[in-house]
């Protein structure tokens, strides 16, 4: 394994990893050489991502057959595609053949084609299209189909597992269903997705979306009045964090668009119809659930130090009928990408500090629990992996 030793050496990083604690209010933070160390990385895609299970979205992004996305996650490329049978299908976005890219982006077909030397391959993954073959001997189209991966829905979201024999998803998440319950989550659907490229470590922008620590400072005229101090982050014990705040308003809305507040969810009751529930489910996804809308990111490293997000918004499916739902909307959007531009700046201000060799780790604080159990679960998987090597 590389790393920089001007960031840390490996005997430095092992103890680092070890001084963070369960107790996020004893515990030392990630140390800041895997914000950074660009030799890290494999270590990290192997102990973070190619291990348990992995959101790839909410499932209703692909709701029509043919409906794909090329996404790469722990830098294995993939594709997401719905087949002609309505089931969610995970590959590896990978020819057969001689090993190119097949698919890019976001789209819709009704078979998968490789561009390079056109084989062909159903929404199944069946190799159908193979020209000019003759001459391979005993070659069987059927031993030819793209490699799969596991996929499962839980509660309108898909995961996948690069795992042969992955642990049975709902060991995985537990109690996530149950934290949930309240705003029936399949009945949400996609209403907007957007992608885009920031430099900063995946980590940093998942942890500023966990905590309300940075809100009276970064965001004191857009969205700080709406938090009031939040609930203690949940006991649970799938693979996620989670914590509940009361807001003053409809949390996905500035101050000055709250008259265009859509109804909230059919069957919310009580607090949860006047709040926000922020969840990070680990590694690498996170959403604010509130009684009218969902908004989602997901990040995914392309080096240390930058980052591919998917910013997914969704909404209860009485509220999209709506006759007035575009208009409605667009002020839930702006009021999203308001704070997203407040957060950029201090992220890659953050990861400036990140890379110098001085760097070392802090302390959490009262309004940062999320961010010290996503801390303790992450260097738990390096530091098992680093026993494995």
């Amino acid at each position: 394994m590389l790393v920089r030793p001007d960031l840390v050496s490996l005997d430095s990083l092992q103890q680092q990893l070890s001084a963070v604690l369960p107790d996020e209010n004893r515990s030392l933070g990630i140390p800041p050489a895997c914000y950074a160390d660009a030799g890290l990385l494999p270590l990290e895609q192997r102990a973070v991502f190619q291990h348990g299970w992995l959101v790839l979205g909410h499932a209703d992004r692909w709701p029509a057959a043919g409906d794909y996305s090329a996404l790469e996650i722990g830098g294995v490329p993939l594709i997401v595609v719905r087949n002609k049978s309505g089931e969610l299908k995970t590959f590896a976005n990978s020819c057969r053949h001689r090993g190119s890219q097949i698919l890019t982006g976001d789209g819709n077909c009704n078979k998968i084609k490789c561009p390079f030397h056109w084989w062909t391959y159903d929404l199944d993954g069946r190799l159908k299209v193979y020209s000019r073959m003759e001459n391979a001997i005993d070659f069987n189209a059927d031993e030819f189909g793209l490699v799969e991966f596991p996929l499962v829905v839980r509660d309108g979201f898909a995961f996948t597992s690069f795992e042969d024999e992955p642990p049975a998803i709902d060991a995985w998440l537990a109690d996530f269903a149950g934290c949930h319950e309240p705003w029936d989550l399949e009945r949400w659907r996609v209403a907007r997705v957007r992608e885009f490229e920031v430099e900063c470590n995946w980590k940093t922008f998942i942890e500023v979306f966990n905590e309300y620590y940075h809100l009276p400072m970064v965001h004191p005229d857009s969205i700080n009045w709406l938090y009031p101090e939040p609930d203690p982050a949940d006991v649970v014990s799938g693979q996620f964090t989670t914590q509940f705040g009361a807001t003053e308003g409809a949390a996905a809305l500035l101050e000055d668009s709250q008259q265009y507040a859509l109804p909230s969810a059919r069957g919310l009751k009580g607090r949860v119809a006047k709040g926000t529930r922020y969840t990070w489910i680990y590694p690498n996804t996170t959403f604010a659930l509130s009684q009218d809308s969902m908004w989602m990111y997901q990040a995914f490293p392309l080096s240390a130090d930058r980052s591919w997000i998917m910013q997914t918004i969704s909404f209860p499916d009485e509220s999209i009928a709506l006759e007035d739902f575009d208009e409605r909307a667009g002020h839930y959007y702006a009021r999203i990408d308001a704070a997203l531009d407040e957060d950029l700046p201090f992220l890659e201000q953050q990861q400036t500090g990140l890379n110098s060799r001085f760097a070392r780790p802090g302390r959490f604080s009262a309004l940062e629990p999320s961010v010290g159990k996503f801390a303790y679960w992450y260097v738990q998987q390096l530091l098992r992996e680093l026993k494995l090597d």
